[in-house]
């Protein structure tokens, strides 16, 4: 089985076992996109149920991608001082909220080059704004993706940006945004760090790093 073959019998498994329809795992109100790209600086090393906890408050609190602007760092980084590496996540928040502002008119831009170069973004957060916000075709590579995709033997890879690369030349281009999320769920609840379910795992017979 090549790659882009076995990539393909992945994607079906996958759309078996999880079907297609997933929301974004982080809550954002779908009419203020600034959110999402919020929830996913702070979703760096922290986990999505831990963000959601912290949002529910931050955005009561600040209504406007202004109040995030205007924010007092020293008190932004206690409302998220949960998610963990607070203090470089609240600088990069209230830095990206001004640059939206002053540069975008508020806006959040769908170009992956103009994303990268928002304080905090990365080519993760930018793909997760491209492929949710504006249902451009993104591969995400979260621990996850690295992990799941690295065992099942769709790359070999450690960097996340060529590991994007590499699932891009074999993953069907209409898969790219849901097979983040499945593999998530997989990750989350099957193929666990340290003590994966194999018995149970609908990658069994395929899968190159099968224990």
């Amino acid at each position: 089985m090549t790659k882009k073959e076995l990539a393909i019998e992945v994607c079906k498994r996958l759309d078996e076992e999880y079907g297609r329809d997933i929301e974004c795992f982080l809550h954002y109100a779908p009419d203020k996109p600034w959110q999402l790209l919020i929830a996913t600086i702070l979703s760096a090393q922290c986990t999505d149920a831990r963000v959601n906890e912290v949002t529910k408050a931050l955005f009561k609190k600040y209504k406007t991608l202004g109040d995030f602007a205007m924010a007092d760092v020293s008190e932004l980084e206690k409302d998220i001082y949960s998610t963990g590496f607070y203090k470089n996540k609240a600088k990069n928040i209230k830095a990206c909220s001004i640059k939206l502002l002053e540069e975008y008119n508020g806006a959040v831009p769908s170009d992956i080059n103009l994303l990268v170069k928002l304080p905090g973004v990365g080519r993760k957060t930018a793909n997760v704004i491209r492929g949710n916000i504006y249902s451009i075709d993104s591969i995400v590579v979260d621990t996850h993706v690295k992990r799941v995709s690295r065992l099942l033997g769709l790359t070999k890879e450690e960097d996340p940006e060529k590991i994007e690369v590499d699932l891009m030349k074999c993953i069907p281009k209409e898969n790219w945004i849901i097979y983040n999320m499945q593999v998530i769920l997989l990750g989350r609840n099957v193929c666990i760090s340290g003590r994966p379910k194999c018995d149970i795992c609908p990658m069994n017979d395929i899968c190159r790093g099968k224990k």
